[in-house]
């Protein structure tokens, strides 16, 4: 039963490019929508296989199979009912783009059609009623998470689904970065400058979610991925993420970000993203 006259269930599909990337954009959200009593189904357009991680996970079955088992910790941490990947391999970060491995096509080789097709295929089974996807710039420009911006957009539009993007306010994120490197000492690599430039200006928001009291369920969805706290002489940013202290850790990460396409500019701030659907 989908819901009742007084309370409607909702169901909302949250794509994501990799493993840990919905403990980082969405894992408020979620278990807030879980908690209430709503379907939550996470999507994985890749296994992850290209992440960076210490060569300890790499043994065995393969970072990607790791990467999806952490996924399925980090669901059931959230109260997500489902996790789906829809069988594309990791792209990479930079560089060449890895050859296919088998029947496994990296994510942005793929054709926008054929991706769109298998993620519009799983919001029709779902009857999903609010897709999450990404912001144009994919966040922070991952070739991955730029593809998901395209491919939800390609799915929203073939299914009729709503979808939000999820982001983060780019000039708090500037603010806070650099109020952090004063702290925290980055790796040589790690562009500062470059958040100037990444996820959405404030104008763009649309949906700001209150998630402090879900805060414990994202620390916890942040921890199940392991892999990405780990590295060979080097420190990994979910790593500090992990070490901040309560209540430190409630306030910033207290609060999601979406942006809805289909609002205009300067609409007044939405609080759930199920807001206006009905």
């Amino acid at each position: 039963m989908r819901g009742s006259a007084s309370v409607p269930k909702r169901t909302v599909v949250a794509f994501h490019a990799h493993p840990d990337d919905e403990a980082l954009l969405t894992a408020g959200t979620m278990a807030k929508a879980a908690a209430q009593g709503h379907r939550v189904v996470l999507a994985l357009a890749t296994d992850g296989g290209q992440g960076l991680a210490a060569s300890d996970f790499h043994d065995g079955p393969g970072l990607g199979s790791r990467r999806l088992d952490e996924a399925r910790a980090s669901a059931a941490a959230l109260g997500v009912a489902r996790v789906v990947w829809l069988g594309y391999a990791d792209s990479g970060m930079g560089g060449s783009v890895p050859p296919p491995t088998g029947d496994r096509v990296p994510f942005v080789a793929a054709p926008l059609d054929e991706a769109a097709r298998r993620l519009a295929s799983l919001l029709a089974e779902e009857r999903a009623d609010v897709l999450l996807s990404y912001d144009a710039r994919g966040g922070y420009g991952h070739r991955d998470h730029v593809r998901v911006h395209e491919v939800g957009a390609a799915a929203a539009a073939l299914s009729g689904t709503p979808v939000l993007e999820a982001t983060i306010p780019r000039d708090l994120l500037a603010a806070a970065v650099r109020a952090s490197a004063r702290v925290y000492r980055y790796p040589p690599e790690f562009d500062i400058h470059a958040f100037t430039t990444a996820y959405s200006p404030r104008r763009d928001i649309t949906h700001r979610i209150d998630v402090i009291r879900y805060a414990a369920a994202k620390r916890a969805s942040m921890r199940a991925h392991a892999s990405q706290a780990s590295a060979d002489g080097a420190d990994r940013t979910l790593a500090a993420f992990l070490r901040i202290p309560r209540p430190a850790y409630d306030l910033i990460f207290g609060r999601e970000w979406f942006r809805d396409p289909a609002l205009p500019l300067a609409a007044p701030i939405r609080r759930g993203i199920f807001a206006g659907l009905g």
